[in-house]
């Protein structure tokens, strides 16, 4: 470590931003499940990017054999590696582009649910009293929510797309992360160092956002890695109830066809690839946030 930082020290302009860099993706080094799911993480979003570009078929365009039959049910094979549905479609191609789906419902159901929840878990934790009693009875009343059902009404006034899926799962969903951080704002309120701010003159959001915010990092770390988690397998399950965007190519539309068709029984390779890639993904986020855990909190390492 002390030659790293030697040569760090002697480079010119470029060091500190490769040090930093360093800094960043050291605990997913650190951490074999972390890197694996920083690998696997990788490539999902790399086909999300170029599925298009490496897709063999359109998804959406049946397949006709040289003979002039439909590729109807094909098993995997060399010319369909995840065979074919009732349709002909290709279904390797359907599971390229449906990483896209998945990975934009994750990602911005994860941002959108840890900043609506850690915000109101520092309004609540750090003013208390009527603030607190108004927006714990909110987290109470959301709680009371199941999410599929508020889903599939909300979906049904709502034309059915990915963004009021995404929607849906934000304004539920940020009721964990809200009651639990805020029970870690209320031990900080109390501790010398935001007393100390206070007594400098500093404003309160300036306490909250400067002072508060960033010893909760972990904390919030853990629970993008849960949302995103939650926010696919949310995503799947209206999918798969008949809800989902049906212009959107999903995992869960797939699944969602494949019951439909009553096939899902006897031509396996219809439903597992799509269940695999969910399993997959949300495993390889949770290693992610695993790894940054450990870093941010670093008693659970001991344990």
């Amino acid at each position: 470590m002390g030659e790293l930082a030697a040569g760090a020290g002697s480079a010119a302009m470029p060091a500190p931003a490769k040090g930093r860099l360093w800094v960043g993706l050291r605990p997913l080094w650190e951490d074999k499940f972390g890197l694996a799911g920083a690998v696997v993480l990788a490539v999902l979003i790399g086909v999300a990017i170029f599925a298009p570009a490496i897709a063999p078929y359109d998804p959406l365009e049946s397949v006709i054999k040289p003979g002039g039959d439909l590729a109807y049910l094909e098993p995997p094979s060399r010319a369909h590696l995840l065979g074919t549905n009732n349709l002909g479609r290709d279904l390797f191609s359907q599971v390229l582009v449906g990483t896209r789906v998945a990975l934009i419902v994750g990602f911005v159901a994860a941002f959108l649910v840890t900043l609506v929840g850690t915000t109101v878990a520092l309004l609540a934790g750090y003013y208390r009293g009527i603030v607190d009693d108004i927006l714990m009875r909110l987290v109470d009343v959301a709680y009371s929510i199941p999410l599929e059902p508020l889903a599939i009404v909300v979906l049904s006034f709502l034309k059915p797309s990915i963004w009021n899926i995404i929607m849906v799962v934000a304004v539920l969903s940020w009721r964990a992360p809200a009651r639990v951080i805020r029970a870690q704002v209320l031990s900080l309120v109390e501790r010398p160092f935001v007393k100390a701010a206070r007594v400098s003159g500093a404003s309160d959001l300036r306490i909250i956002f400067l002072h508060i915010a960033p010893n909760i990092l972990a904390i919030a770390h853990v629970y993008i890695a849960i949302t995103f988690g939650w926010a696919v397998i949310a995503e799947t399950s209206i999918s798969f109830l008949g809800f989902g965007d049906p212009r959107a190519i999903s995992w869960g539309q797939i699944l969602h066809q494949a019951f439909l068709s009553g096939a899902i029984r006897l031509a396996w390779w219809w439903a597992v690839p799509p269940g695999v890639c969910i399993m997959v993904t949300v495993m390889s986020v949770f290693f992610i946030g695993r790894a940054y855990e450990l870093v941010l909190n670093p008693r659970l390492r001991r344990r």
